[in-house]
């Protein structure tokens, strides 16, 4: 119940300051970017803004007052305490702002509603999208009879995520640690697995907190999509066309399985059961184009919804430019020649180039500011994104520079990009010790032959026919949605030539680890394909019209054509879905109340530090404990220094004698050393030393199942 409570208490907060900085919010539906009549709900674009534009202020604030209190002020249970000071400070902002716009006379005004048919269809569509994700997410991660069920698409993943959720909910991780790397500082973008770790503190239950959250920012990230896409084109359908190529991929990947599979073994009974994700390009085996990826990575369709909201409130002041230079085009025009000694061509050009340049520097409204407050507030939310997904950020930071180049009020913009610099610079500086991320130029992404004929035959494997879409709109469209093709390509073009994983070195000789993790950039690429799926909707949109510009097909020809193209468009991505219901059919199943994670729940804090083997989910990771080196990849994939700790930890489990092995628990700080199969498999364990050494405090299991803890603060008496 107090989760449901925080939550809304944060909403109740995102609303009140929304309509606030944003008087006409309920008006941004009405009219397309380009100023025609549309009539879209404004609640696509406001509920999204009310919960993201709460939710993330009122996560930091909790996070810092726990924060405080407990390393200043030693309280025992700091997130008691911050919640309390959290849900009144944000109940006393929400009061405050209703009686200032009270005092001004603000009043939400009455919202326009259009055609009641396409509002049933829109109603049927959301809730067909909110009904498949929402079965996705609790299909993937649920608890049933006390058990933790997570897929196995999604299990691997899910390691450092519930680790760091427990780490919380069970745990006082403050000043906060990686669960898998603890000891030093943390690299990982944590604040999503915060705010679930702090619902369920809250009592609700884990797979709520989780799945809540997930289904609400994939909903979110949709209705966004989907009024951008009508926004930019005045066109509905566009937008549920642009939803459903970003839900199922376009990829040549299906049909080159079906050209691949023997006649004999391509059945319907061999498709309906198959489980395994294509692997025609690097990594792709591992789901990582599909919706497996919003799967294992709850917090990243959370982000982007920010990012989309962005793009909604600063679209409209590249428009407005594009609108001056049409405005100036056509005054320049019916102007007379000033010159009879320049050829005609040569006096329009000059003029042209004269009021074009005027227009985009030398006008009031070119650099200047027009919503001061509510460019900051958006800086604030990108800003405060950094520890929720840093790519996210950077993205929509490069693509909003761009978007400023074509822009009026320019300054909006830079008082948007320094709030939200300022915020991650302080967050990095809070969290991480040295440097935050290390930049790195590396052409090719996962191209095989890193070359641009490279690229482009890799993204053909990978985009398939959305290229030609894509370079279709590039040859013909016209005016500021051209432009935008660039501007959507940022992300792209970032994932193609930088390397972004801290404390990686590119070198020849380990070519196959950068490989391995330069796969994280696949974030951009998503978002790139993402917001370049509204040019073949466009497209193809324009075959279902009745009268269609640019053929004269008869409709109902037209009409299948623009079927087979969406079939053509969506099949790889429909059965890659299919394989990850497959997939997830069977689960991991972890115990909530297994005996060793309620010992360590109750007779261990998160400050403790576990010498353990390699685990990837335990129950120790289960009851808020940390590791001292959990499984390598995650670490190393967050940029920490593996190599020199897996030393440190086969030299405590192999030490010789009690005072070798008391010296390096000292110096690196080993509460609880743990004994088991999994630690015996991966290093060489001398237990008769570590047992001569130190107490044992919990032990279970017998033969090669047993597992025992020693405590390191009781000592036998045996250390010389």
């Amino acid at each position: 119940m107090l989760g449901f409570i925080y939550l809304l208490v944060g909403v109740g907060f995102g609303y009140a300051v929304c309509e606030t900085l944003f008087p006409n919010f309920c008006h941004i539906g009405e009219k397309t970017f380009s100023g025609k009549k549309l009539l879209l709900p404004s609640y696509y674009i406001r509920i999204p803004a009310w919960v993201l534009s709460g939710i993330i202020p009122l996560t930091w604030v909790t996070y810092l007052t726990a924060y405080v209190v407990k390393v200043f002020g030693g309280v025992e249970y700091p997130l008691a305490t911050a919640n309390v000071i959290s849900l009144l400070l944000f109940a006393a902002m929400t009061a405050l702002l209703w009686w200032y716009r009270a005092k001004k006379g603000q009043k939400t005004e009455k919202e326009v509603w259009g055609n009641r048919r396409v509002l049933l269809l829109e109603a049927v569509f959301f809730g067909a999208i909110l009904l498949f994700f929402t079965e996705l997410m609790f299909n993937t991660f649920r608890v049933e009879n006390g058990q933790l069920l997570v897929g196995w698409a999604v299990h691997s993943d899910f390691a450092p995520h519930l680790g760091m959720i427990r780490s919380f909910s069970c745990g006082n991780n403050f000043p906060t640690q990686y669960a898998h790397f603890a000891g030093e500082d943390i690299k990982y973008h944590f604040m999503f697995q915060f705010l679930v770790g702090n619902l369920e503190f809250l009592g609700m239950g884990i797979d709520w907190a989780f799945n809540l959250l997930s289904i609400f920012g994939l909903v979110a990230t949709c209705t966004l999509l989907y009024a951008l896409a009508a926004k930019l084109t005045g066109k509905r359908l566009v937008g549920g066309l642009t939803v459903l190529f970003f839900m199922f991929r376009s990829s040549p990947s299906f049909f080159r399985f079906l050209a691949e599979t023997p006649k004999e073994q391509l059945t319907l009974e061999y498709l309906k059961n198959y489980r395994e994700f294509f692997y025609y390009t690097n990594k792709e085996e591992w789901g990582l184009w599909n919706l497996k990826v919003y799967c294992n990575q709850r917090h990243l369709a959370f982000a982007i919804a920010v990012m989309l909201l962005a793009l909604h409130f600063f679209m409209p002041y590249v428009y407005e430019m594009a609108n001056k230079l049409k405005e100036k085009r056509e005054a320049l025009a019916t102007q007379p020649r000033t010159c009879k000694t320049v050829p005609e061509w040569a006096c329009a050009t000059g003029k042209n180039c004269y009021g074009y340049l005027k227009a985009f520097f030398f006008t009031k409204t070119a650099f200047w500011v027009k919503h001061p407050w509510r460019a900051f507030f958006l800086g604030v939310l990108l800003g405060g994104l950094s520890f929720f997904n840093g790519s996210v950020v950077i993205s929509c930071c490069a693509m909003l520079f761009f978007m400023a180049a074509v822009s009026d009020y320019r300054l909006d913009y830079l008082i948007t990009a320094v709030t939200a610099l300022v915020l991650s610079v302080l967050e990095s500086k809070l969290f991480i010790t040295g440097s935050a991320v290390s930049v790195q130029y590396f052409f090719g992404f996962l191209a095989d032959n890193r070359t641009v004929f490279g690229v482009m035959d890799y993204m053909w494997r990978l985009w398939g026919i959305l290229l030609l879409f894509i370079a279709a709109y590039l040859c013909f469209g016209r005016g500021v949605k051209r432009y935008l093709i660039f501007v959507f390509s940022v992300p792209l073009v970032i994932a193609f030539t930088v390397f972004l994983i801290a404390g990686i070195e590119v070198s020849p000789d380990n070519m196959h680890n950068v490989l391995w993790y330069v796969s994280v950039n696949h974030k951009f690429v998503m978002m790139s394909a993402m917001l370049l799926s509204i040019f073949p909707a466009i497209i193809i949109g324009s075959l279902f019209e009745k009268h269609c510009t640019w053929t004269k097909q008869s409709a109902c020809l037209r009409r299948v054509v623009a079927v087979g193209l969406v079939v053509l468009m969506t099949l790889t991505g429909v059965f890659e879905y299919h394989v990850t219901r497959n997939v997830d059919k069977n689960h991991e199943h972890y115990d909530l109340q297994d005996p060793l994670a309620v010992w360590i729940n109750q007779n261990t804090d998160s400050e403790d530090l576990f010498l353990t083997g390699p685990y990837e989910l335990s129950p120790i990771l289960l009851g808020g404990g940390m590791l001292y080196y959990g499984h390598s990849y995650y670490a190393q994939s967050a940029g920490y220094d593996t190599d020199s700790r897996e030393a440190t930890v086969r030299q405590m489990y192999g030490a010789t004698s009690p005072s070798s092995l008391d010296a390096l628990v000292q110096e690196y700080g080993i509460d609880f050393i743990v004994v088991d199969s999994k630690a015996k498999e991966n290093y060489t364990v001398r237990e008769y030393v570590i047992a001569a050494t130190y107490e044992a405090v919990y032990a279970q299991g017998e033969g090669d199942g047993a597992l025992t803890i020693y405590d390191t603060s009781k000592p036998l008496g045996l250390i010389k």
